[in-house]
């Protein structure tokens, strides 16, 4: 992967963090805020990593949005955001008492991994799949579009028979748009973590939504999930 400068790469993740948050392109009269240096300076290195292919422009005299090799730089290189004690705090109350009811303390789990990232969250044992929080996904600007919106339906339809053939072989991935195994072209991305179980071998959580993720926080909070499922399950 082609190399970037330290302030290019610090460009390059504010634009990520603003767009995650907004769904907007983002200028360089909104980074101006953040880098001591000119309009000017932003924008020529805005344009270095528009022709490395990290950001693009998608309409004429718009901002600029993360590519799919933007977020995979980001993703390589983010530093590791700490546990929210109080999502912590709520997953454990959640799940823990569910010892004895495997399926409803897995169905919490992926309820509760949904509303805290805003994603379309889902978890595997042995060959059940369990979804929540579609509407959380199809709410998202990106699929207001009746296309896209089509283009994510199918991508969870193949999502669905991926994880029946298929049980993640690393303790973390994460699947950045044309990365993902199937479809793709989507637009989505998906973050999926193994968790130890008594009751299976192949189990796993994880989330799917468009590739504009706050990546550091959506990450630990699948890590975690899936480190307390494991203990509520007894693994």
């Amino acid at each position: 992967m082609t190399n970037i400068n330290p302030r290019q790469a610090a460009i390059l993740t504010e634009i990520i963090r603003q767009y995650s948050h907004t769904a907007e392109p983002v200028g360089s009269n909104a980074l101006l805020e953040h880098f001591k240096v000119s309009s000017a300076t932003i924008r020529t290195e805005m344009s270095a990593l528009e022709r490395e292919d990290f950001i693009y422009q998608p309409h004429i005299s718009s901002g600029r949005v993360p590519t799919d090799k933007g977020y995979r730089y980001f993703v390589n290189n983010m530093v590791e955001t700490d546990a929210n004690p109080r999502y912590e705090l709520t997953v454990e109350k959640r799940v823990a008492s569910l010892t004895d009811h495997v399926d409803r303390a897995i169905k919490i789990a992926t309820e509760t991994l949904s509303e805290m990232t805003g994603n379309t969250a889902f978890a595997t044992l042995s060959d059940t799949v369990y979804f929540h929080g579609l509407h959380q996904l199809f709410s998202q600007p990106e699929f207001l579009d009746q296309l896209k919106a089509v283009s994510a339906a199918r991508y969870l339809d193949a999502l669905s028979d991926w994880l029946f053939a298929n049980n993640p072989h690393e303790d973390l991935a994460i699947f950045i748009g044309r990365e993902n195994p199937f479809a793709k072209t989507s637009g989505m991305a998906m973050v999926v973590a193994r968790f130890g179980s008594p009751y299976s071998t192949r189990s796993a959580i994880g989330i799917v939504g468009p590739t504009r993720q706050d990546y550091g926080k959506v990450t630990t909070l699948v890590e975690l999930t899936g480190q307390k499922l494991e203990q509520a399950l007894g693994a």
